[in-house]
């Protein structure tokens, strides 16, 4: 059900009070006005803290600064006379002993007149005396097809040629913005390009990251990354290679759902933040991280608040790659937490929704130890799939000397012995063989001469990798991992 049709629904049916929680207050409105014109028979009346009453034939700014007697006014209207009564931010006044009272009383008479109140916000915050009189309106970001009309017309206002092929690209460019933003930065390119072409992507990408980096918990990443710079985890490779196409227009068209995400759990240092990165350049997606540590604030209800706003940027910015670093260290024990439940009803949040979601965010959480997740995280139905990325094994290591060293000394990687080195490292992670390569750079640098082979050798003796600092703990994440209780991203 479209917004407009569920917002003549609860008109008709009474409904005494609906609140609306959007950025886009002057598209709400209209969208309101052109309803209620077209569909309803009622006048609309519209107030502000500042201003009062806009729009009252008989006393202009009536009720300004008065949040009270803003609902008086509604009170003494003519009970016969069909109305709508929009009020702006009015829910900072909810808490107020008065205008809570007043509300409910209201009710009573609302429900038997053609009368409406909606309340307009752009916060969401309904005191839980007053939730069952107030019902909840999703008003979403423009869509698609609203996205590609304001950019029509913005075309032919201007008298700009344009294609189907620009007009897409702007399209998916556009997602998650507001229509008062794209109408801003499309002035912005104008005014510094004097047309909108391809190049002009970069700068509603850069609008993008602004909207992000406001949110104080959401970061947009870049990574030039790519598949082919992770050795080994060819299992995951191919699970990803499958569904590289799946947010495609063809993949909707074949009625294929889009994959929900995926846990990558294993030993530090074994690629699973890269593997991460490098899923959302490989499918030619947004990267959003969430820093989850942010999400946890210090009044109560701040954490969920957070959770929320976070997920509506990210529907918003759909397809997109929501990656979640080291999931475990914030719902690990979540029972055992003095934070007055906080955990766990972020926990049992975030979960539902992963659940339940039906946008194209592919969630890619990474976890240190599984064994640390509540069991709801990791049950069916949250991700698409769990992979446990291990130490790499002998052929694996030769692959990420040789990716190493091609970055390094790309015109002569060949002259160094990777089967030699990948020898003399067994069990040491990804993480670990990059340093001991960088170690020997060093080493060689100091001296001002190139590094060997020999210098590498060296540099690995010398480094202590994890699996030997913890070993009964990696022993027995490997062990649990190979029991068959979980799938496996490298090739055995």
């Amino acid at each position: 059900m479209t917004f407009d049709q569920e917002l003549l629904l609860l008109l008709k049916a009474r409904y005494p009070i609906i609140y609306i929680k959007t950025i886009e207050e002057d598209r709400v409105e209209l969208l309101i006005r052109r309803n209620v014109k077209i569909n309803l028979n009622r006048s609309i009346y519209t107030w502000d803290y500042v201003d009062g009453y806009t729009n009252n034939p008989n006393s202009e700014k009536f009720a300004r600064r008065n949040p009270l007697q803003a609902l008086e006014f509604i009170e003494d209207l003519n009970a016969e006379t069909p109305a709508v009564f929009l009020l702006k931010d009015f829910n900072k006044f909810l808490t107020d002993l008065s205008v809570a009272r007043k509300l409910k009383n209201l009710t009573r008479f609302l429900k038997l007149q053609p009368k409406t109140i909606i309340i307009v916000s752009s916060e969401l915050n309904i005191p839980s005396e007053l939730s069952d009189f107030i019902t909840l309106l999703k008003f979403d970001l423009p869509n698609s097809i609203e996205i590609e009309q304001e950019l029509f017309r913005l075309f032919d206002s201007l008298d700009i040629e344009t294609n189907s092929l620009l007009i897409q690209d702007l399209v998916k460019a556009c997602k998650g913005l507001s229509i008062e933003r794209i109408r801003r930065v499309l002035s912005k390119i104008l005014a510094t390009y004097k047309t909108i072409d391809l190049d002009s992507i970069r700068l509603i990408l850069n609008e993008k990251r602004q909207i992000i980096s406001q949110t104080g918990i959401l970061e947009y990443s870049s990574v030039k990354q790519t598949l082919n710079n992770i050795g080994g985890i060819q299992n995951l490779k191919n699970w990803l290679k499958k569904r590289r196409s799946a947010f495609s227009s063809k993949a909707i068209d074949y009625g294929l759902p889009s994959p929900r995400g995926l846990l990558l759990v294993g030993v530090q240092g074994t690629g699973k933040s890269l593997t991460a990165k490098v899923i959302a350049n490989d499918w030619q997606l947004p990267l959003l991280r969430l820093d989850i540590g942010r999400l946890f604030g210090g009044i109560v209800g701040e954490s969920e608040l957070r959770l929320r706003q976070t997920i509506e940027v990210a529907e918003a910015l759909a397809p997109c790659v929501l990656w979640i670093d080291e999931i475990d260290k914030a719902f690990s024990n979540t029972d055992s937490k003095g934070d007055s439940g906080t955990s766990n009803r972020v926990l049992g949040s975030f979960t539902s929704w992963l659940s339940e979601k039906n946008s194209s965010v592919f969630v890619v959480a990474t976890a240190n130890n599984i064994k640390q997740l509540p069991l709801e995280m990791i049950r069916k139905g949250r991700f698409d799939e769990i992979f446990f990325l291990d130490l790499p094994t002998y052929k694996e290591r030769i692959e990420i000397f040789e990716i190493h060293l091609k970055e390094f000394r790309p015109l002569n990687w060949e002259t160094y012995d990777c089967s030699r080195l990948a020898t003399l490292s067994i069990r040491f992670s990804g993480a670990e063989i990059k340093q001991s390569i960088i170690d020997a750079m060093y080493y060689a640098f100091y001296e001002k001469r190139e590094f060997t082979t020999e210098d590498i050798q060296k540099a690995l003796t010398e480094v202590i990798p994890l699996s030997q600092l913890d070993d009964l703990k990696v022993q027995e994440i490997q062990n649990w991992a190979l029991s068959g209780r979980i799938r496996l991203a490298s090739e055995k």
